[in-house]
């Protein structure tokens, strides 16, 4: 059984260690979103004062970390999340005046070019930021000089190259693998623009692991969890590492002239 205090672990994620793992359970949509962005910022410069887009916020807990630990005013985009419902969440935590939360889809954002210092994308870029045309989309609303920062699930293998999605995650999640793509196949994706210069493109070590943790606390400690995580619990499980990661992956915009 997985207790609550095994999600604590200063260890390797000491901010994150900070929340409460049941205030966390209860805005789950998937991976633990804190680990996966305390791990992700340390590849990037963050600092008090700069305005920072959370695209694909989900049910907020990301926007209320960077807001707490790096004393960043976000706005908060998401799509599949009522923004009355992440401003109430927002509110509770103390940081809805630093946190303002915005319904959008990611291929028609309402904000003005330019008018970011950092975009951040922690477990959503998969769906909407493969395609070819879209980081020179995304960059618009980035200044000059300003970060992209994106922890997104990955592959340690392309599908391309391996000839089909491997049967125990096609099973879970069908085609979706197909936008799983290694850090290397990012790097090149972002790189070939020239709008931005990478400067990290790694796989999070033991993702996996992580992931395969927090799954097996959802199961024990959500109503209902066991019927919505164990199908991941099993894929994680099967795959023990030999396929199933994550990318973190950071860029700067490229300065004008």
């Amino acid at each position: 059984m997985t207790a609550l205090d095994d999600l604590v672990r200063p260890d390797r994620y000491p901010r994150s260690s900070r929340y409460d793992p049941a205030w966390l359970l209860g805005l789950d949509m998937g991976p633990n979103p804190l680990w996966l962005l305390e791990d992700l910022a340390r590849d990037l410069d963050l600092r008090p004062g700069m305005r920072v887009l959370d695209l694909g916020s989900g049910r907020g807990a990301t926007s209320v970390f960077l807001a707490r630990e790096f004393g960043v005013e976000v706005v908060a985009a998401d799509w599949w999340i009522n923004a009355d419902e992440a401003a109430a969440v927002f509110a509770e935590a103390g940081v809805g005046d630093r946190v303002e939360a915005v319904r959008a889809e990611a291929h028609a954002l309402p904000f003005e070019q330019e008018s970011f210092d950092a975009v951040v994308s922690v477990d959503a870029f998969e769906y909407f930021g493969t395609a070819d045309s879209y980081l020179p989309y995304l960059v618009r609303f980035l200044r000059p000089g300003g970060q992209l920062g994106v922890a997104t699930p990955a592959m340690t293998r392309e599908v391309r190259e391996l000839g089909a999605i491997p049967a125990h995650i096609k099973k879970v999640v069908g085609w979706e693998a197909i936008a799983w793509h290694t850090a290397q196949w990012w790097r090149f994706q972002w790189e070939i623009t020239e709008l931005v210069t990478v400067t990290s493109a790694r796989l999070q070590p033991d993702a996996w692991r992580d992931w395969l943790l927090w799954s097996r606390a959802c199961a024990e400690h959500k109503p209902d969890g066991r019927a919505s995580n164990q199908p991941v619990i099993d894929m994680l499980t099967a795959d023990g590492g030999r396929f199933l990661s994550f990318a973190l992956v950071t860029a700067r915009r490229a300065t004008a002239g």
